[in-house]
């Protein structure tokens, strides 16, 4: 059993310095808060709630409709972080937390955001596509609206079977349950959301699924598909912190070794012709063999001078 599927001894972490999973935990709580909040001062305002729709969770969801999706997007990152319901909200973040912990221990703190991400980019490719292509679906395409996680969690939930499938929970349980059947259930469950008025969602998280196995099989050949995420995320932290450091430029590098393609501090041998002449002697004496490397390299610069 490799490294990737042994047991992992490390207990559950609620929050530390660098835990991108809490991380996005508490952002998805946060966003839901504030949306809450707007929503009770429009229920204790007299305000049309019809106006809730358009004024705020029409700027955060992400639409299918091409049209109004070219209008706003920004939604591209703002629906993956955004529930209107509380019970899509405990769901998601309950599977987050659940099985994302497990990836940070087995792979790394800085694979969980790419998997998010890239889960809920698949998710809203095949959201998109579904709702736009199909019949049943295209005549009602404005009602189409995608929130929540649900992609990105089912990204972290494969791509951490796929990392550790014989990882035991529960093990109270007849030595514990591994935790593919317990994927297995929850994929299976959404999978049957397909055949409802739903199954463009539904889709959404299926692709999600499957971004999230492409992850790790990108990992296990030697690639970080994450990597870009990272630079592009420190290079904007670092225009707004005047303390960040700019790179050092080496003086060795500047001076020293700035040869246009030579390599430094080469010895090269001082060509005369009496030098010429006592080697050739010596060949005559001893043979060719005799003589020293930068010897022999003295007659060859010879050679290519009278050339």
């Amino acid at each position: 059993m490799n490294y990737m599927q042994s047991k992992v001894k490390r207990g559950i972490r609620f929050g530390e310095d660098g835990d991108a999973l809490m991380m996005l935990i508490f952002i998805n709580v946060m966003v839901f808060v504030i949306i809450t909040f707007i929503k009770i001062v429009y229920q204790l305002t007299p305000i049309n709630m019809e106006l809730f729709q358009t004024q705020i969770l029409d700027w955060v969801g992400l639409p299918a409709d091409l049209t109004e999706f070219i209008k706003k997007p920004w939604v591209l990152l703002t629906h993956m972080i955004a529930h209107h319901s509380v019970w899509s909200l405990l769901g998601n973040m309950l599977f987050l937390w659940a099985f994302g912990f497990l990836l940070q221990d087995l792979i790394g703190n800085k694979h969980v955001v790419p998997v998010y991400i890239y889960g809920a980019l698949a998710g809203v490719l095949f959201f998109v596509v579904s709702a736009n292509l199909l019949p049943g679906f295209r005549a009602n395409i404005g009602s189409f609206q995608l929130f929540g996680a649900s992609a990105s969690v089912m990204a972290v939930a494969i791509a951490t079977t796929v990392t550790a499938p014989d990882y035991r929970v529960f093990p109270m349980i007849n030595g514990g349950i591994p935790l593919w059947v317990i994927t297995l259930i929850y994929v299976v469950i959404d999978f049957a959301g397909l055949a409802s008025s739903a199954f463009p969602y539904h889709l959404s998280h299926l692709a999600g699924a499957g971004m999230g196995f492409w992850y790790i099989s990108l990992i296990r050949k030697g690639y970080n598909p994450g990597e870009w995420m990272h630079r592009l995320y420190n290079w904007f932290i670092n225009l707004f912190n005047p303390a960040a450091k700019a790179p050092k430029r080496s003086m060795k590098k500047e001076v020293f070794y700035n040869t246009k393609g030579q390599q430094p501090f080469t010895r090269k041998p001082n060509v005369t012709e009496q030098r010429v002449d006592a080697i050739l002697d010596k060949i005559s004496r001893t043979g060719y063999q005799s003589l020293s490397q930068e010897e022999k390299d003295i007659l060859k610069k010879a050679a290519e001078n009278e050339e």
